[in-house]
């Protein structure tokens, strides 16, 4: 039975084996299966030996327990040898109690450490019963070297199925990793596939986007719509220069309104003050208020800062606020009108840029270009990880051949001939 064992680990010289790449698991395990059973054939005695030497050596151990010391002994010996009897035979009765499995490599184990321990116990505390029991420390000792030399027996057994162990979990590993590989190849193929569908798609949509907006861009309401656009630029352009003129005009009045705020405020005329920081909160507004607002704070607040002009307290620096307060009911009267004229201008704007907006066709326009430029970015990144699979596909590739070179070597180093791998499915183009 063992020389048939063995005759499956065997080489089998000047031959050629074919295998699939899907057979090789199966054809390792079998392998593997097949070293463990040499290995049992070949430290089966060796483990009943042992186990038979270990009980032996227990038995040994036991009948320590009561035996007589030599009467010619030292008594100072005597002493130290009933001391470390209780010890010694602690020792050696827990290294014997451990369990020896039934699995070889784990026996093997198990006994080295069992002989291990004894060992100790004998170096140790026994070194004290040489004397005191020489005649069953002797046997103590025959029992433990017993159980060696079988242990020592196994070694080369368990020696050559770790080698092949060794082996076989390499060629698996190689296994493993081609096996792997080619997975994976397969799934960057089918995700690359999938992601050139997804850019066919976009592809596909952004034409139809350049088509329809070129129908629309051509498309007589949409032509008519230029005048509406050149009205819009034309009052936004007039709005904004009122704007600025507005800006111009009420800086030079809010600058001397802060002059007198301050006044006020150093003299606690807390209703002045109220009237001065409505006028210049209503001047300094982002929003321009109605002629009635404007003029009514400036109505309001232009009394005030006059007394303190004639009294003194403020002093006029420049010709433009002369101009102001020389006469600030024409000021007024200027301030209100161009209100009332930005007012109207920025309205129509308003109501003609809404028109604009809210013609469908515009709409349209700007809704297909904001799809475009979201399929554009879409398009990007799908051919960027297009790219990527490619080149991580190309990369295993060429790891292929590579991997499946080792794993026949490894197989070939086993079976000692040379080994022809093949693939399951053929490589994709």
């Amino acid at each position: 039975m063992l020389k048939f064992l063995k005759s499956l680990l065997g080489p089998s010289p000047g031959s050629t084996a074919t295998l699939t790449e899907s057979d090789v698991p199966a054809w390792l395990s079998e392998r593997e299966n097949a070293a463990r059973a040499v290995l049992q054939a070949e430290v089966s005695e060796s483990m009943q030996t042992v186990r038979n030497a270990a009980a032996r050596l227990q038995l040994t151990i036991n009948n320590l327990q009561g035996a007589d010391q030599d009467p010619e002994t030292h008594p100072r010996i005597k002493s130290i040898a009933k001391n470390s009897l209780p010890l010694f035979l602690r020792a050696m009765n827990f290294s014997l109690a451990k369990e020896l499995p039934d699995d070889p490599e784990e026996f093997y184990a198990a006994a080295v450490e069992c002989v291990k321990g004894c060992l100790n116990a004998v170096h140790g505390q026994g070194r004290y019963l040489m004397v005191a029991l020489p005649e069953e420390m002797k046997d103590t000792k025959a029992g433990i070297d017993a159980i060696g030399r079988e242990i020592n027996a196994m070694t080369k057994a368990i020696g050559r199925f770790k080698e092949e162990s060794s082996r076989i979990e390499a060629a698996r590993s190689a296994s493993v990793a081609l096996s792997g590989a080619r997975n994976d190849r397969e799934h960057l193929f089918a995700k690359a596939e999938r992601i050139k569908e997804r850019i066919a798609g976009i592809v596909q949509r952004l034409d139809a986007i350049a088509a329809e907006t070129a129908r629309l861009s051509a498309d007589e309401a949409y032509l008519a719509l230029d005048a509406g656009r050149d009205r819009c630029a034309r009052l936004a352009q007039e709005r904004d220069e009122l704007l600025r003129h507005y800006a111009s005009l009420t800086m030079t009045a809010s600058h001397v309104f802060r002059k007198a705020e301050k006044i006020a405020i150093r003299k606690k005329l807390s209703k002045e003050v109220h009237i001065i920081r409505n006028a210049m909160e209503i001047l300094s507004h982002h929003e321009v208020a109605t002629a009635d607002v404007v003029t009514g704070a400036l109505d309001a607040a232009f009394p005030v800062v006059q007394k303190m002009i004639d009294d003194g307290d403020i002093i006029l620096k420049n010709k433009d606020e002369h101009a102001v307060f020389s006469d600030t009911a024409a000021f007024s009267g200027e301030v209100g009108g161009l209100c009332t004229k930005y007012c109207g201008v920025a309205e129509c704007c308003r109501k003609e840029e809404e028109s604009l907006h809210s013609h469908p066709i515009p709409a349209r326009l700007r809704s297909l270009e904001r799809e475009k430029e979201q399929l554009e970015n879409m398009r990007a990144r799908e051919e960027q990880e297009h790219r990527d699979l490619l080149l991580a596909r190309k990369e295993l590739e060429d790891a292929i051949p590579r991997l499946r070179e080792e794993l026949s070597k490894k197989l070939e180093e086993m079976r000692g001939e040379t080994v022809q791998l093949q693939a399951d499915e053929p490589v994709r183009g």
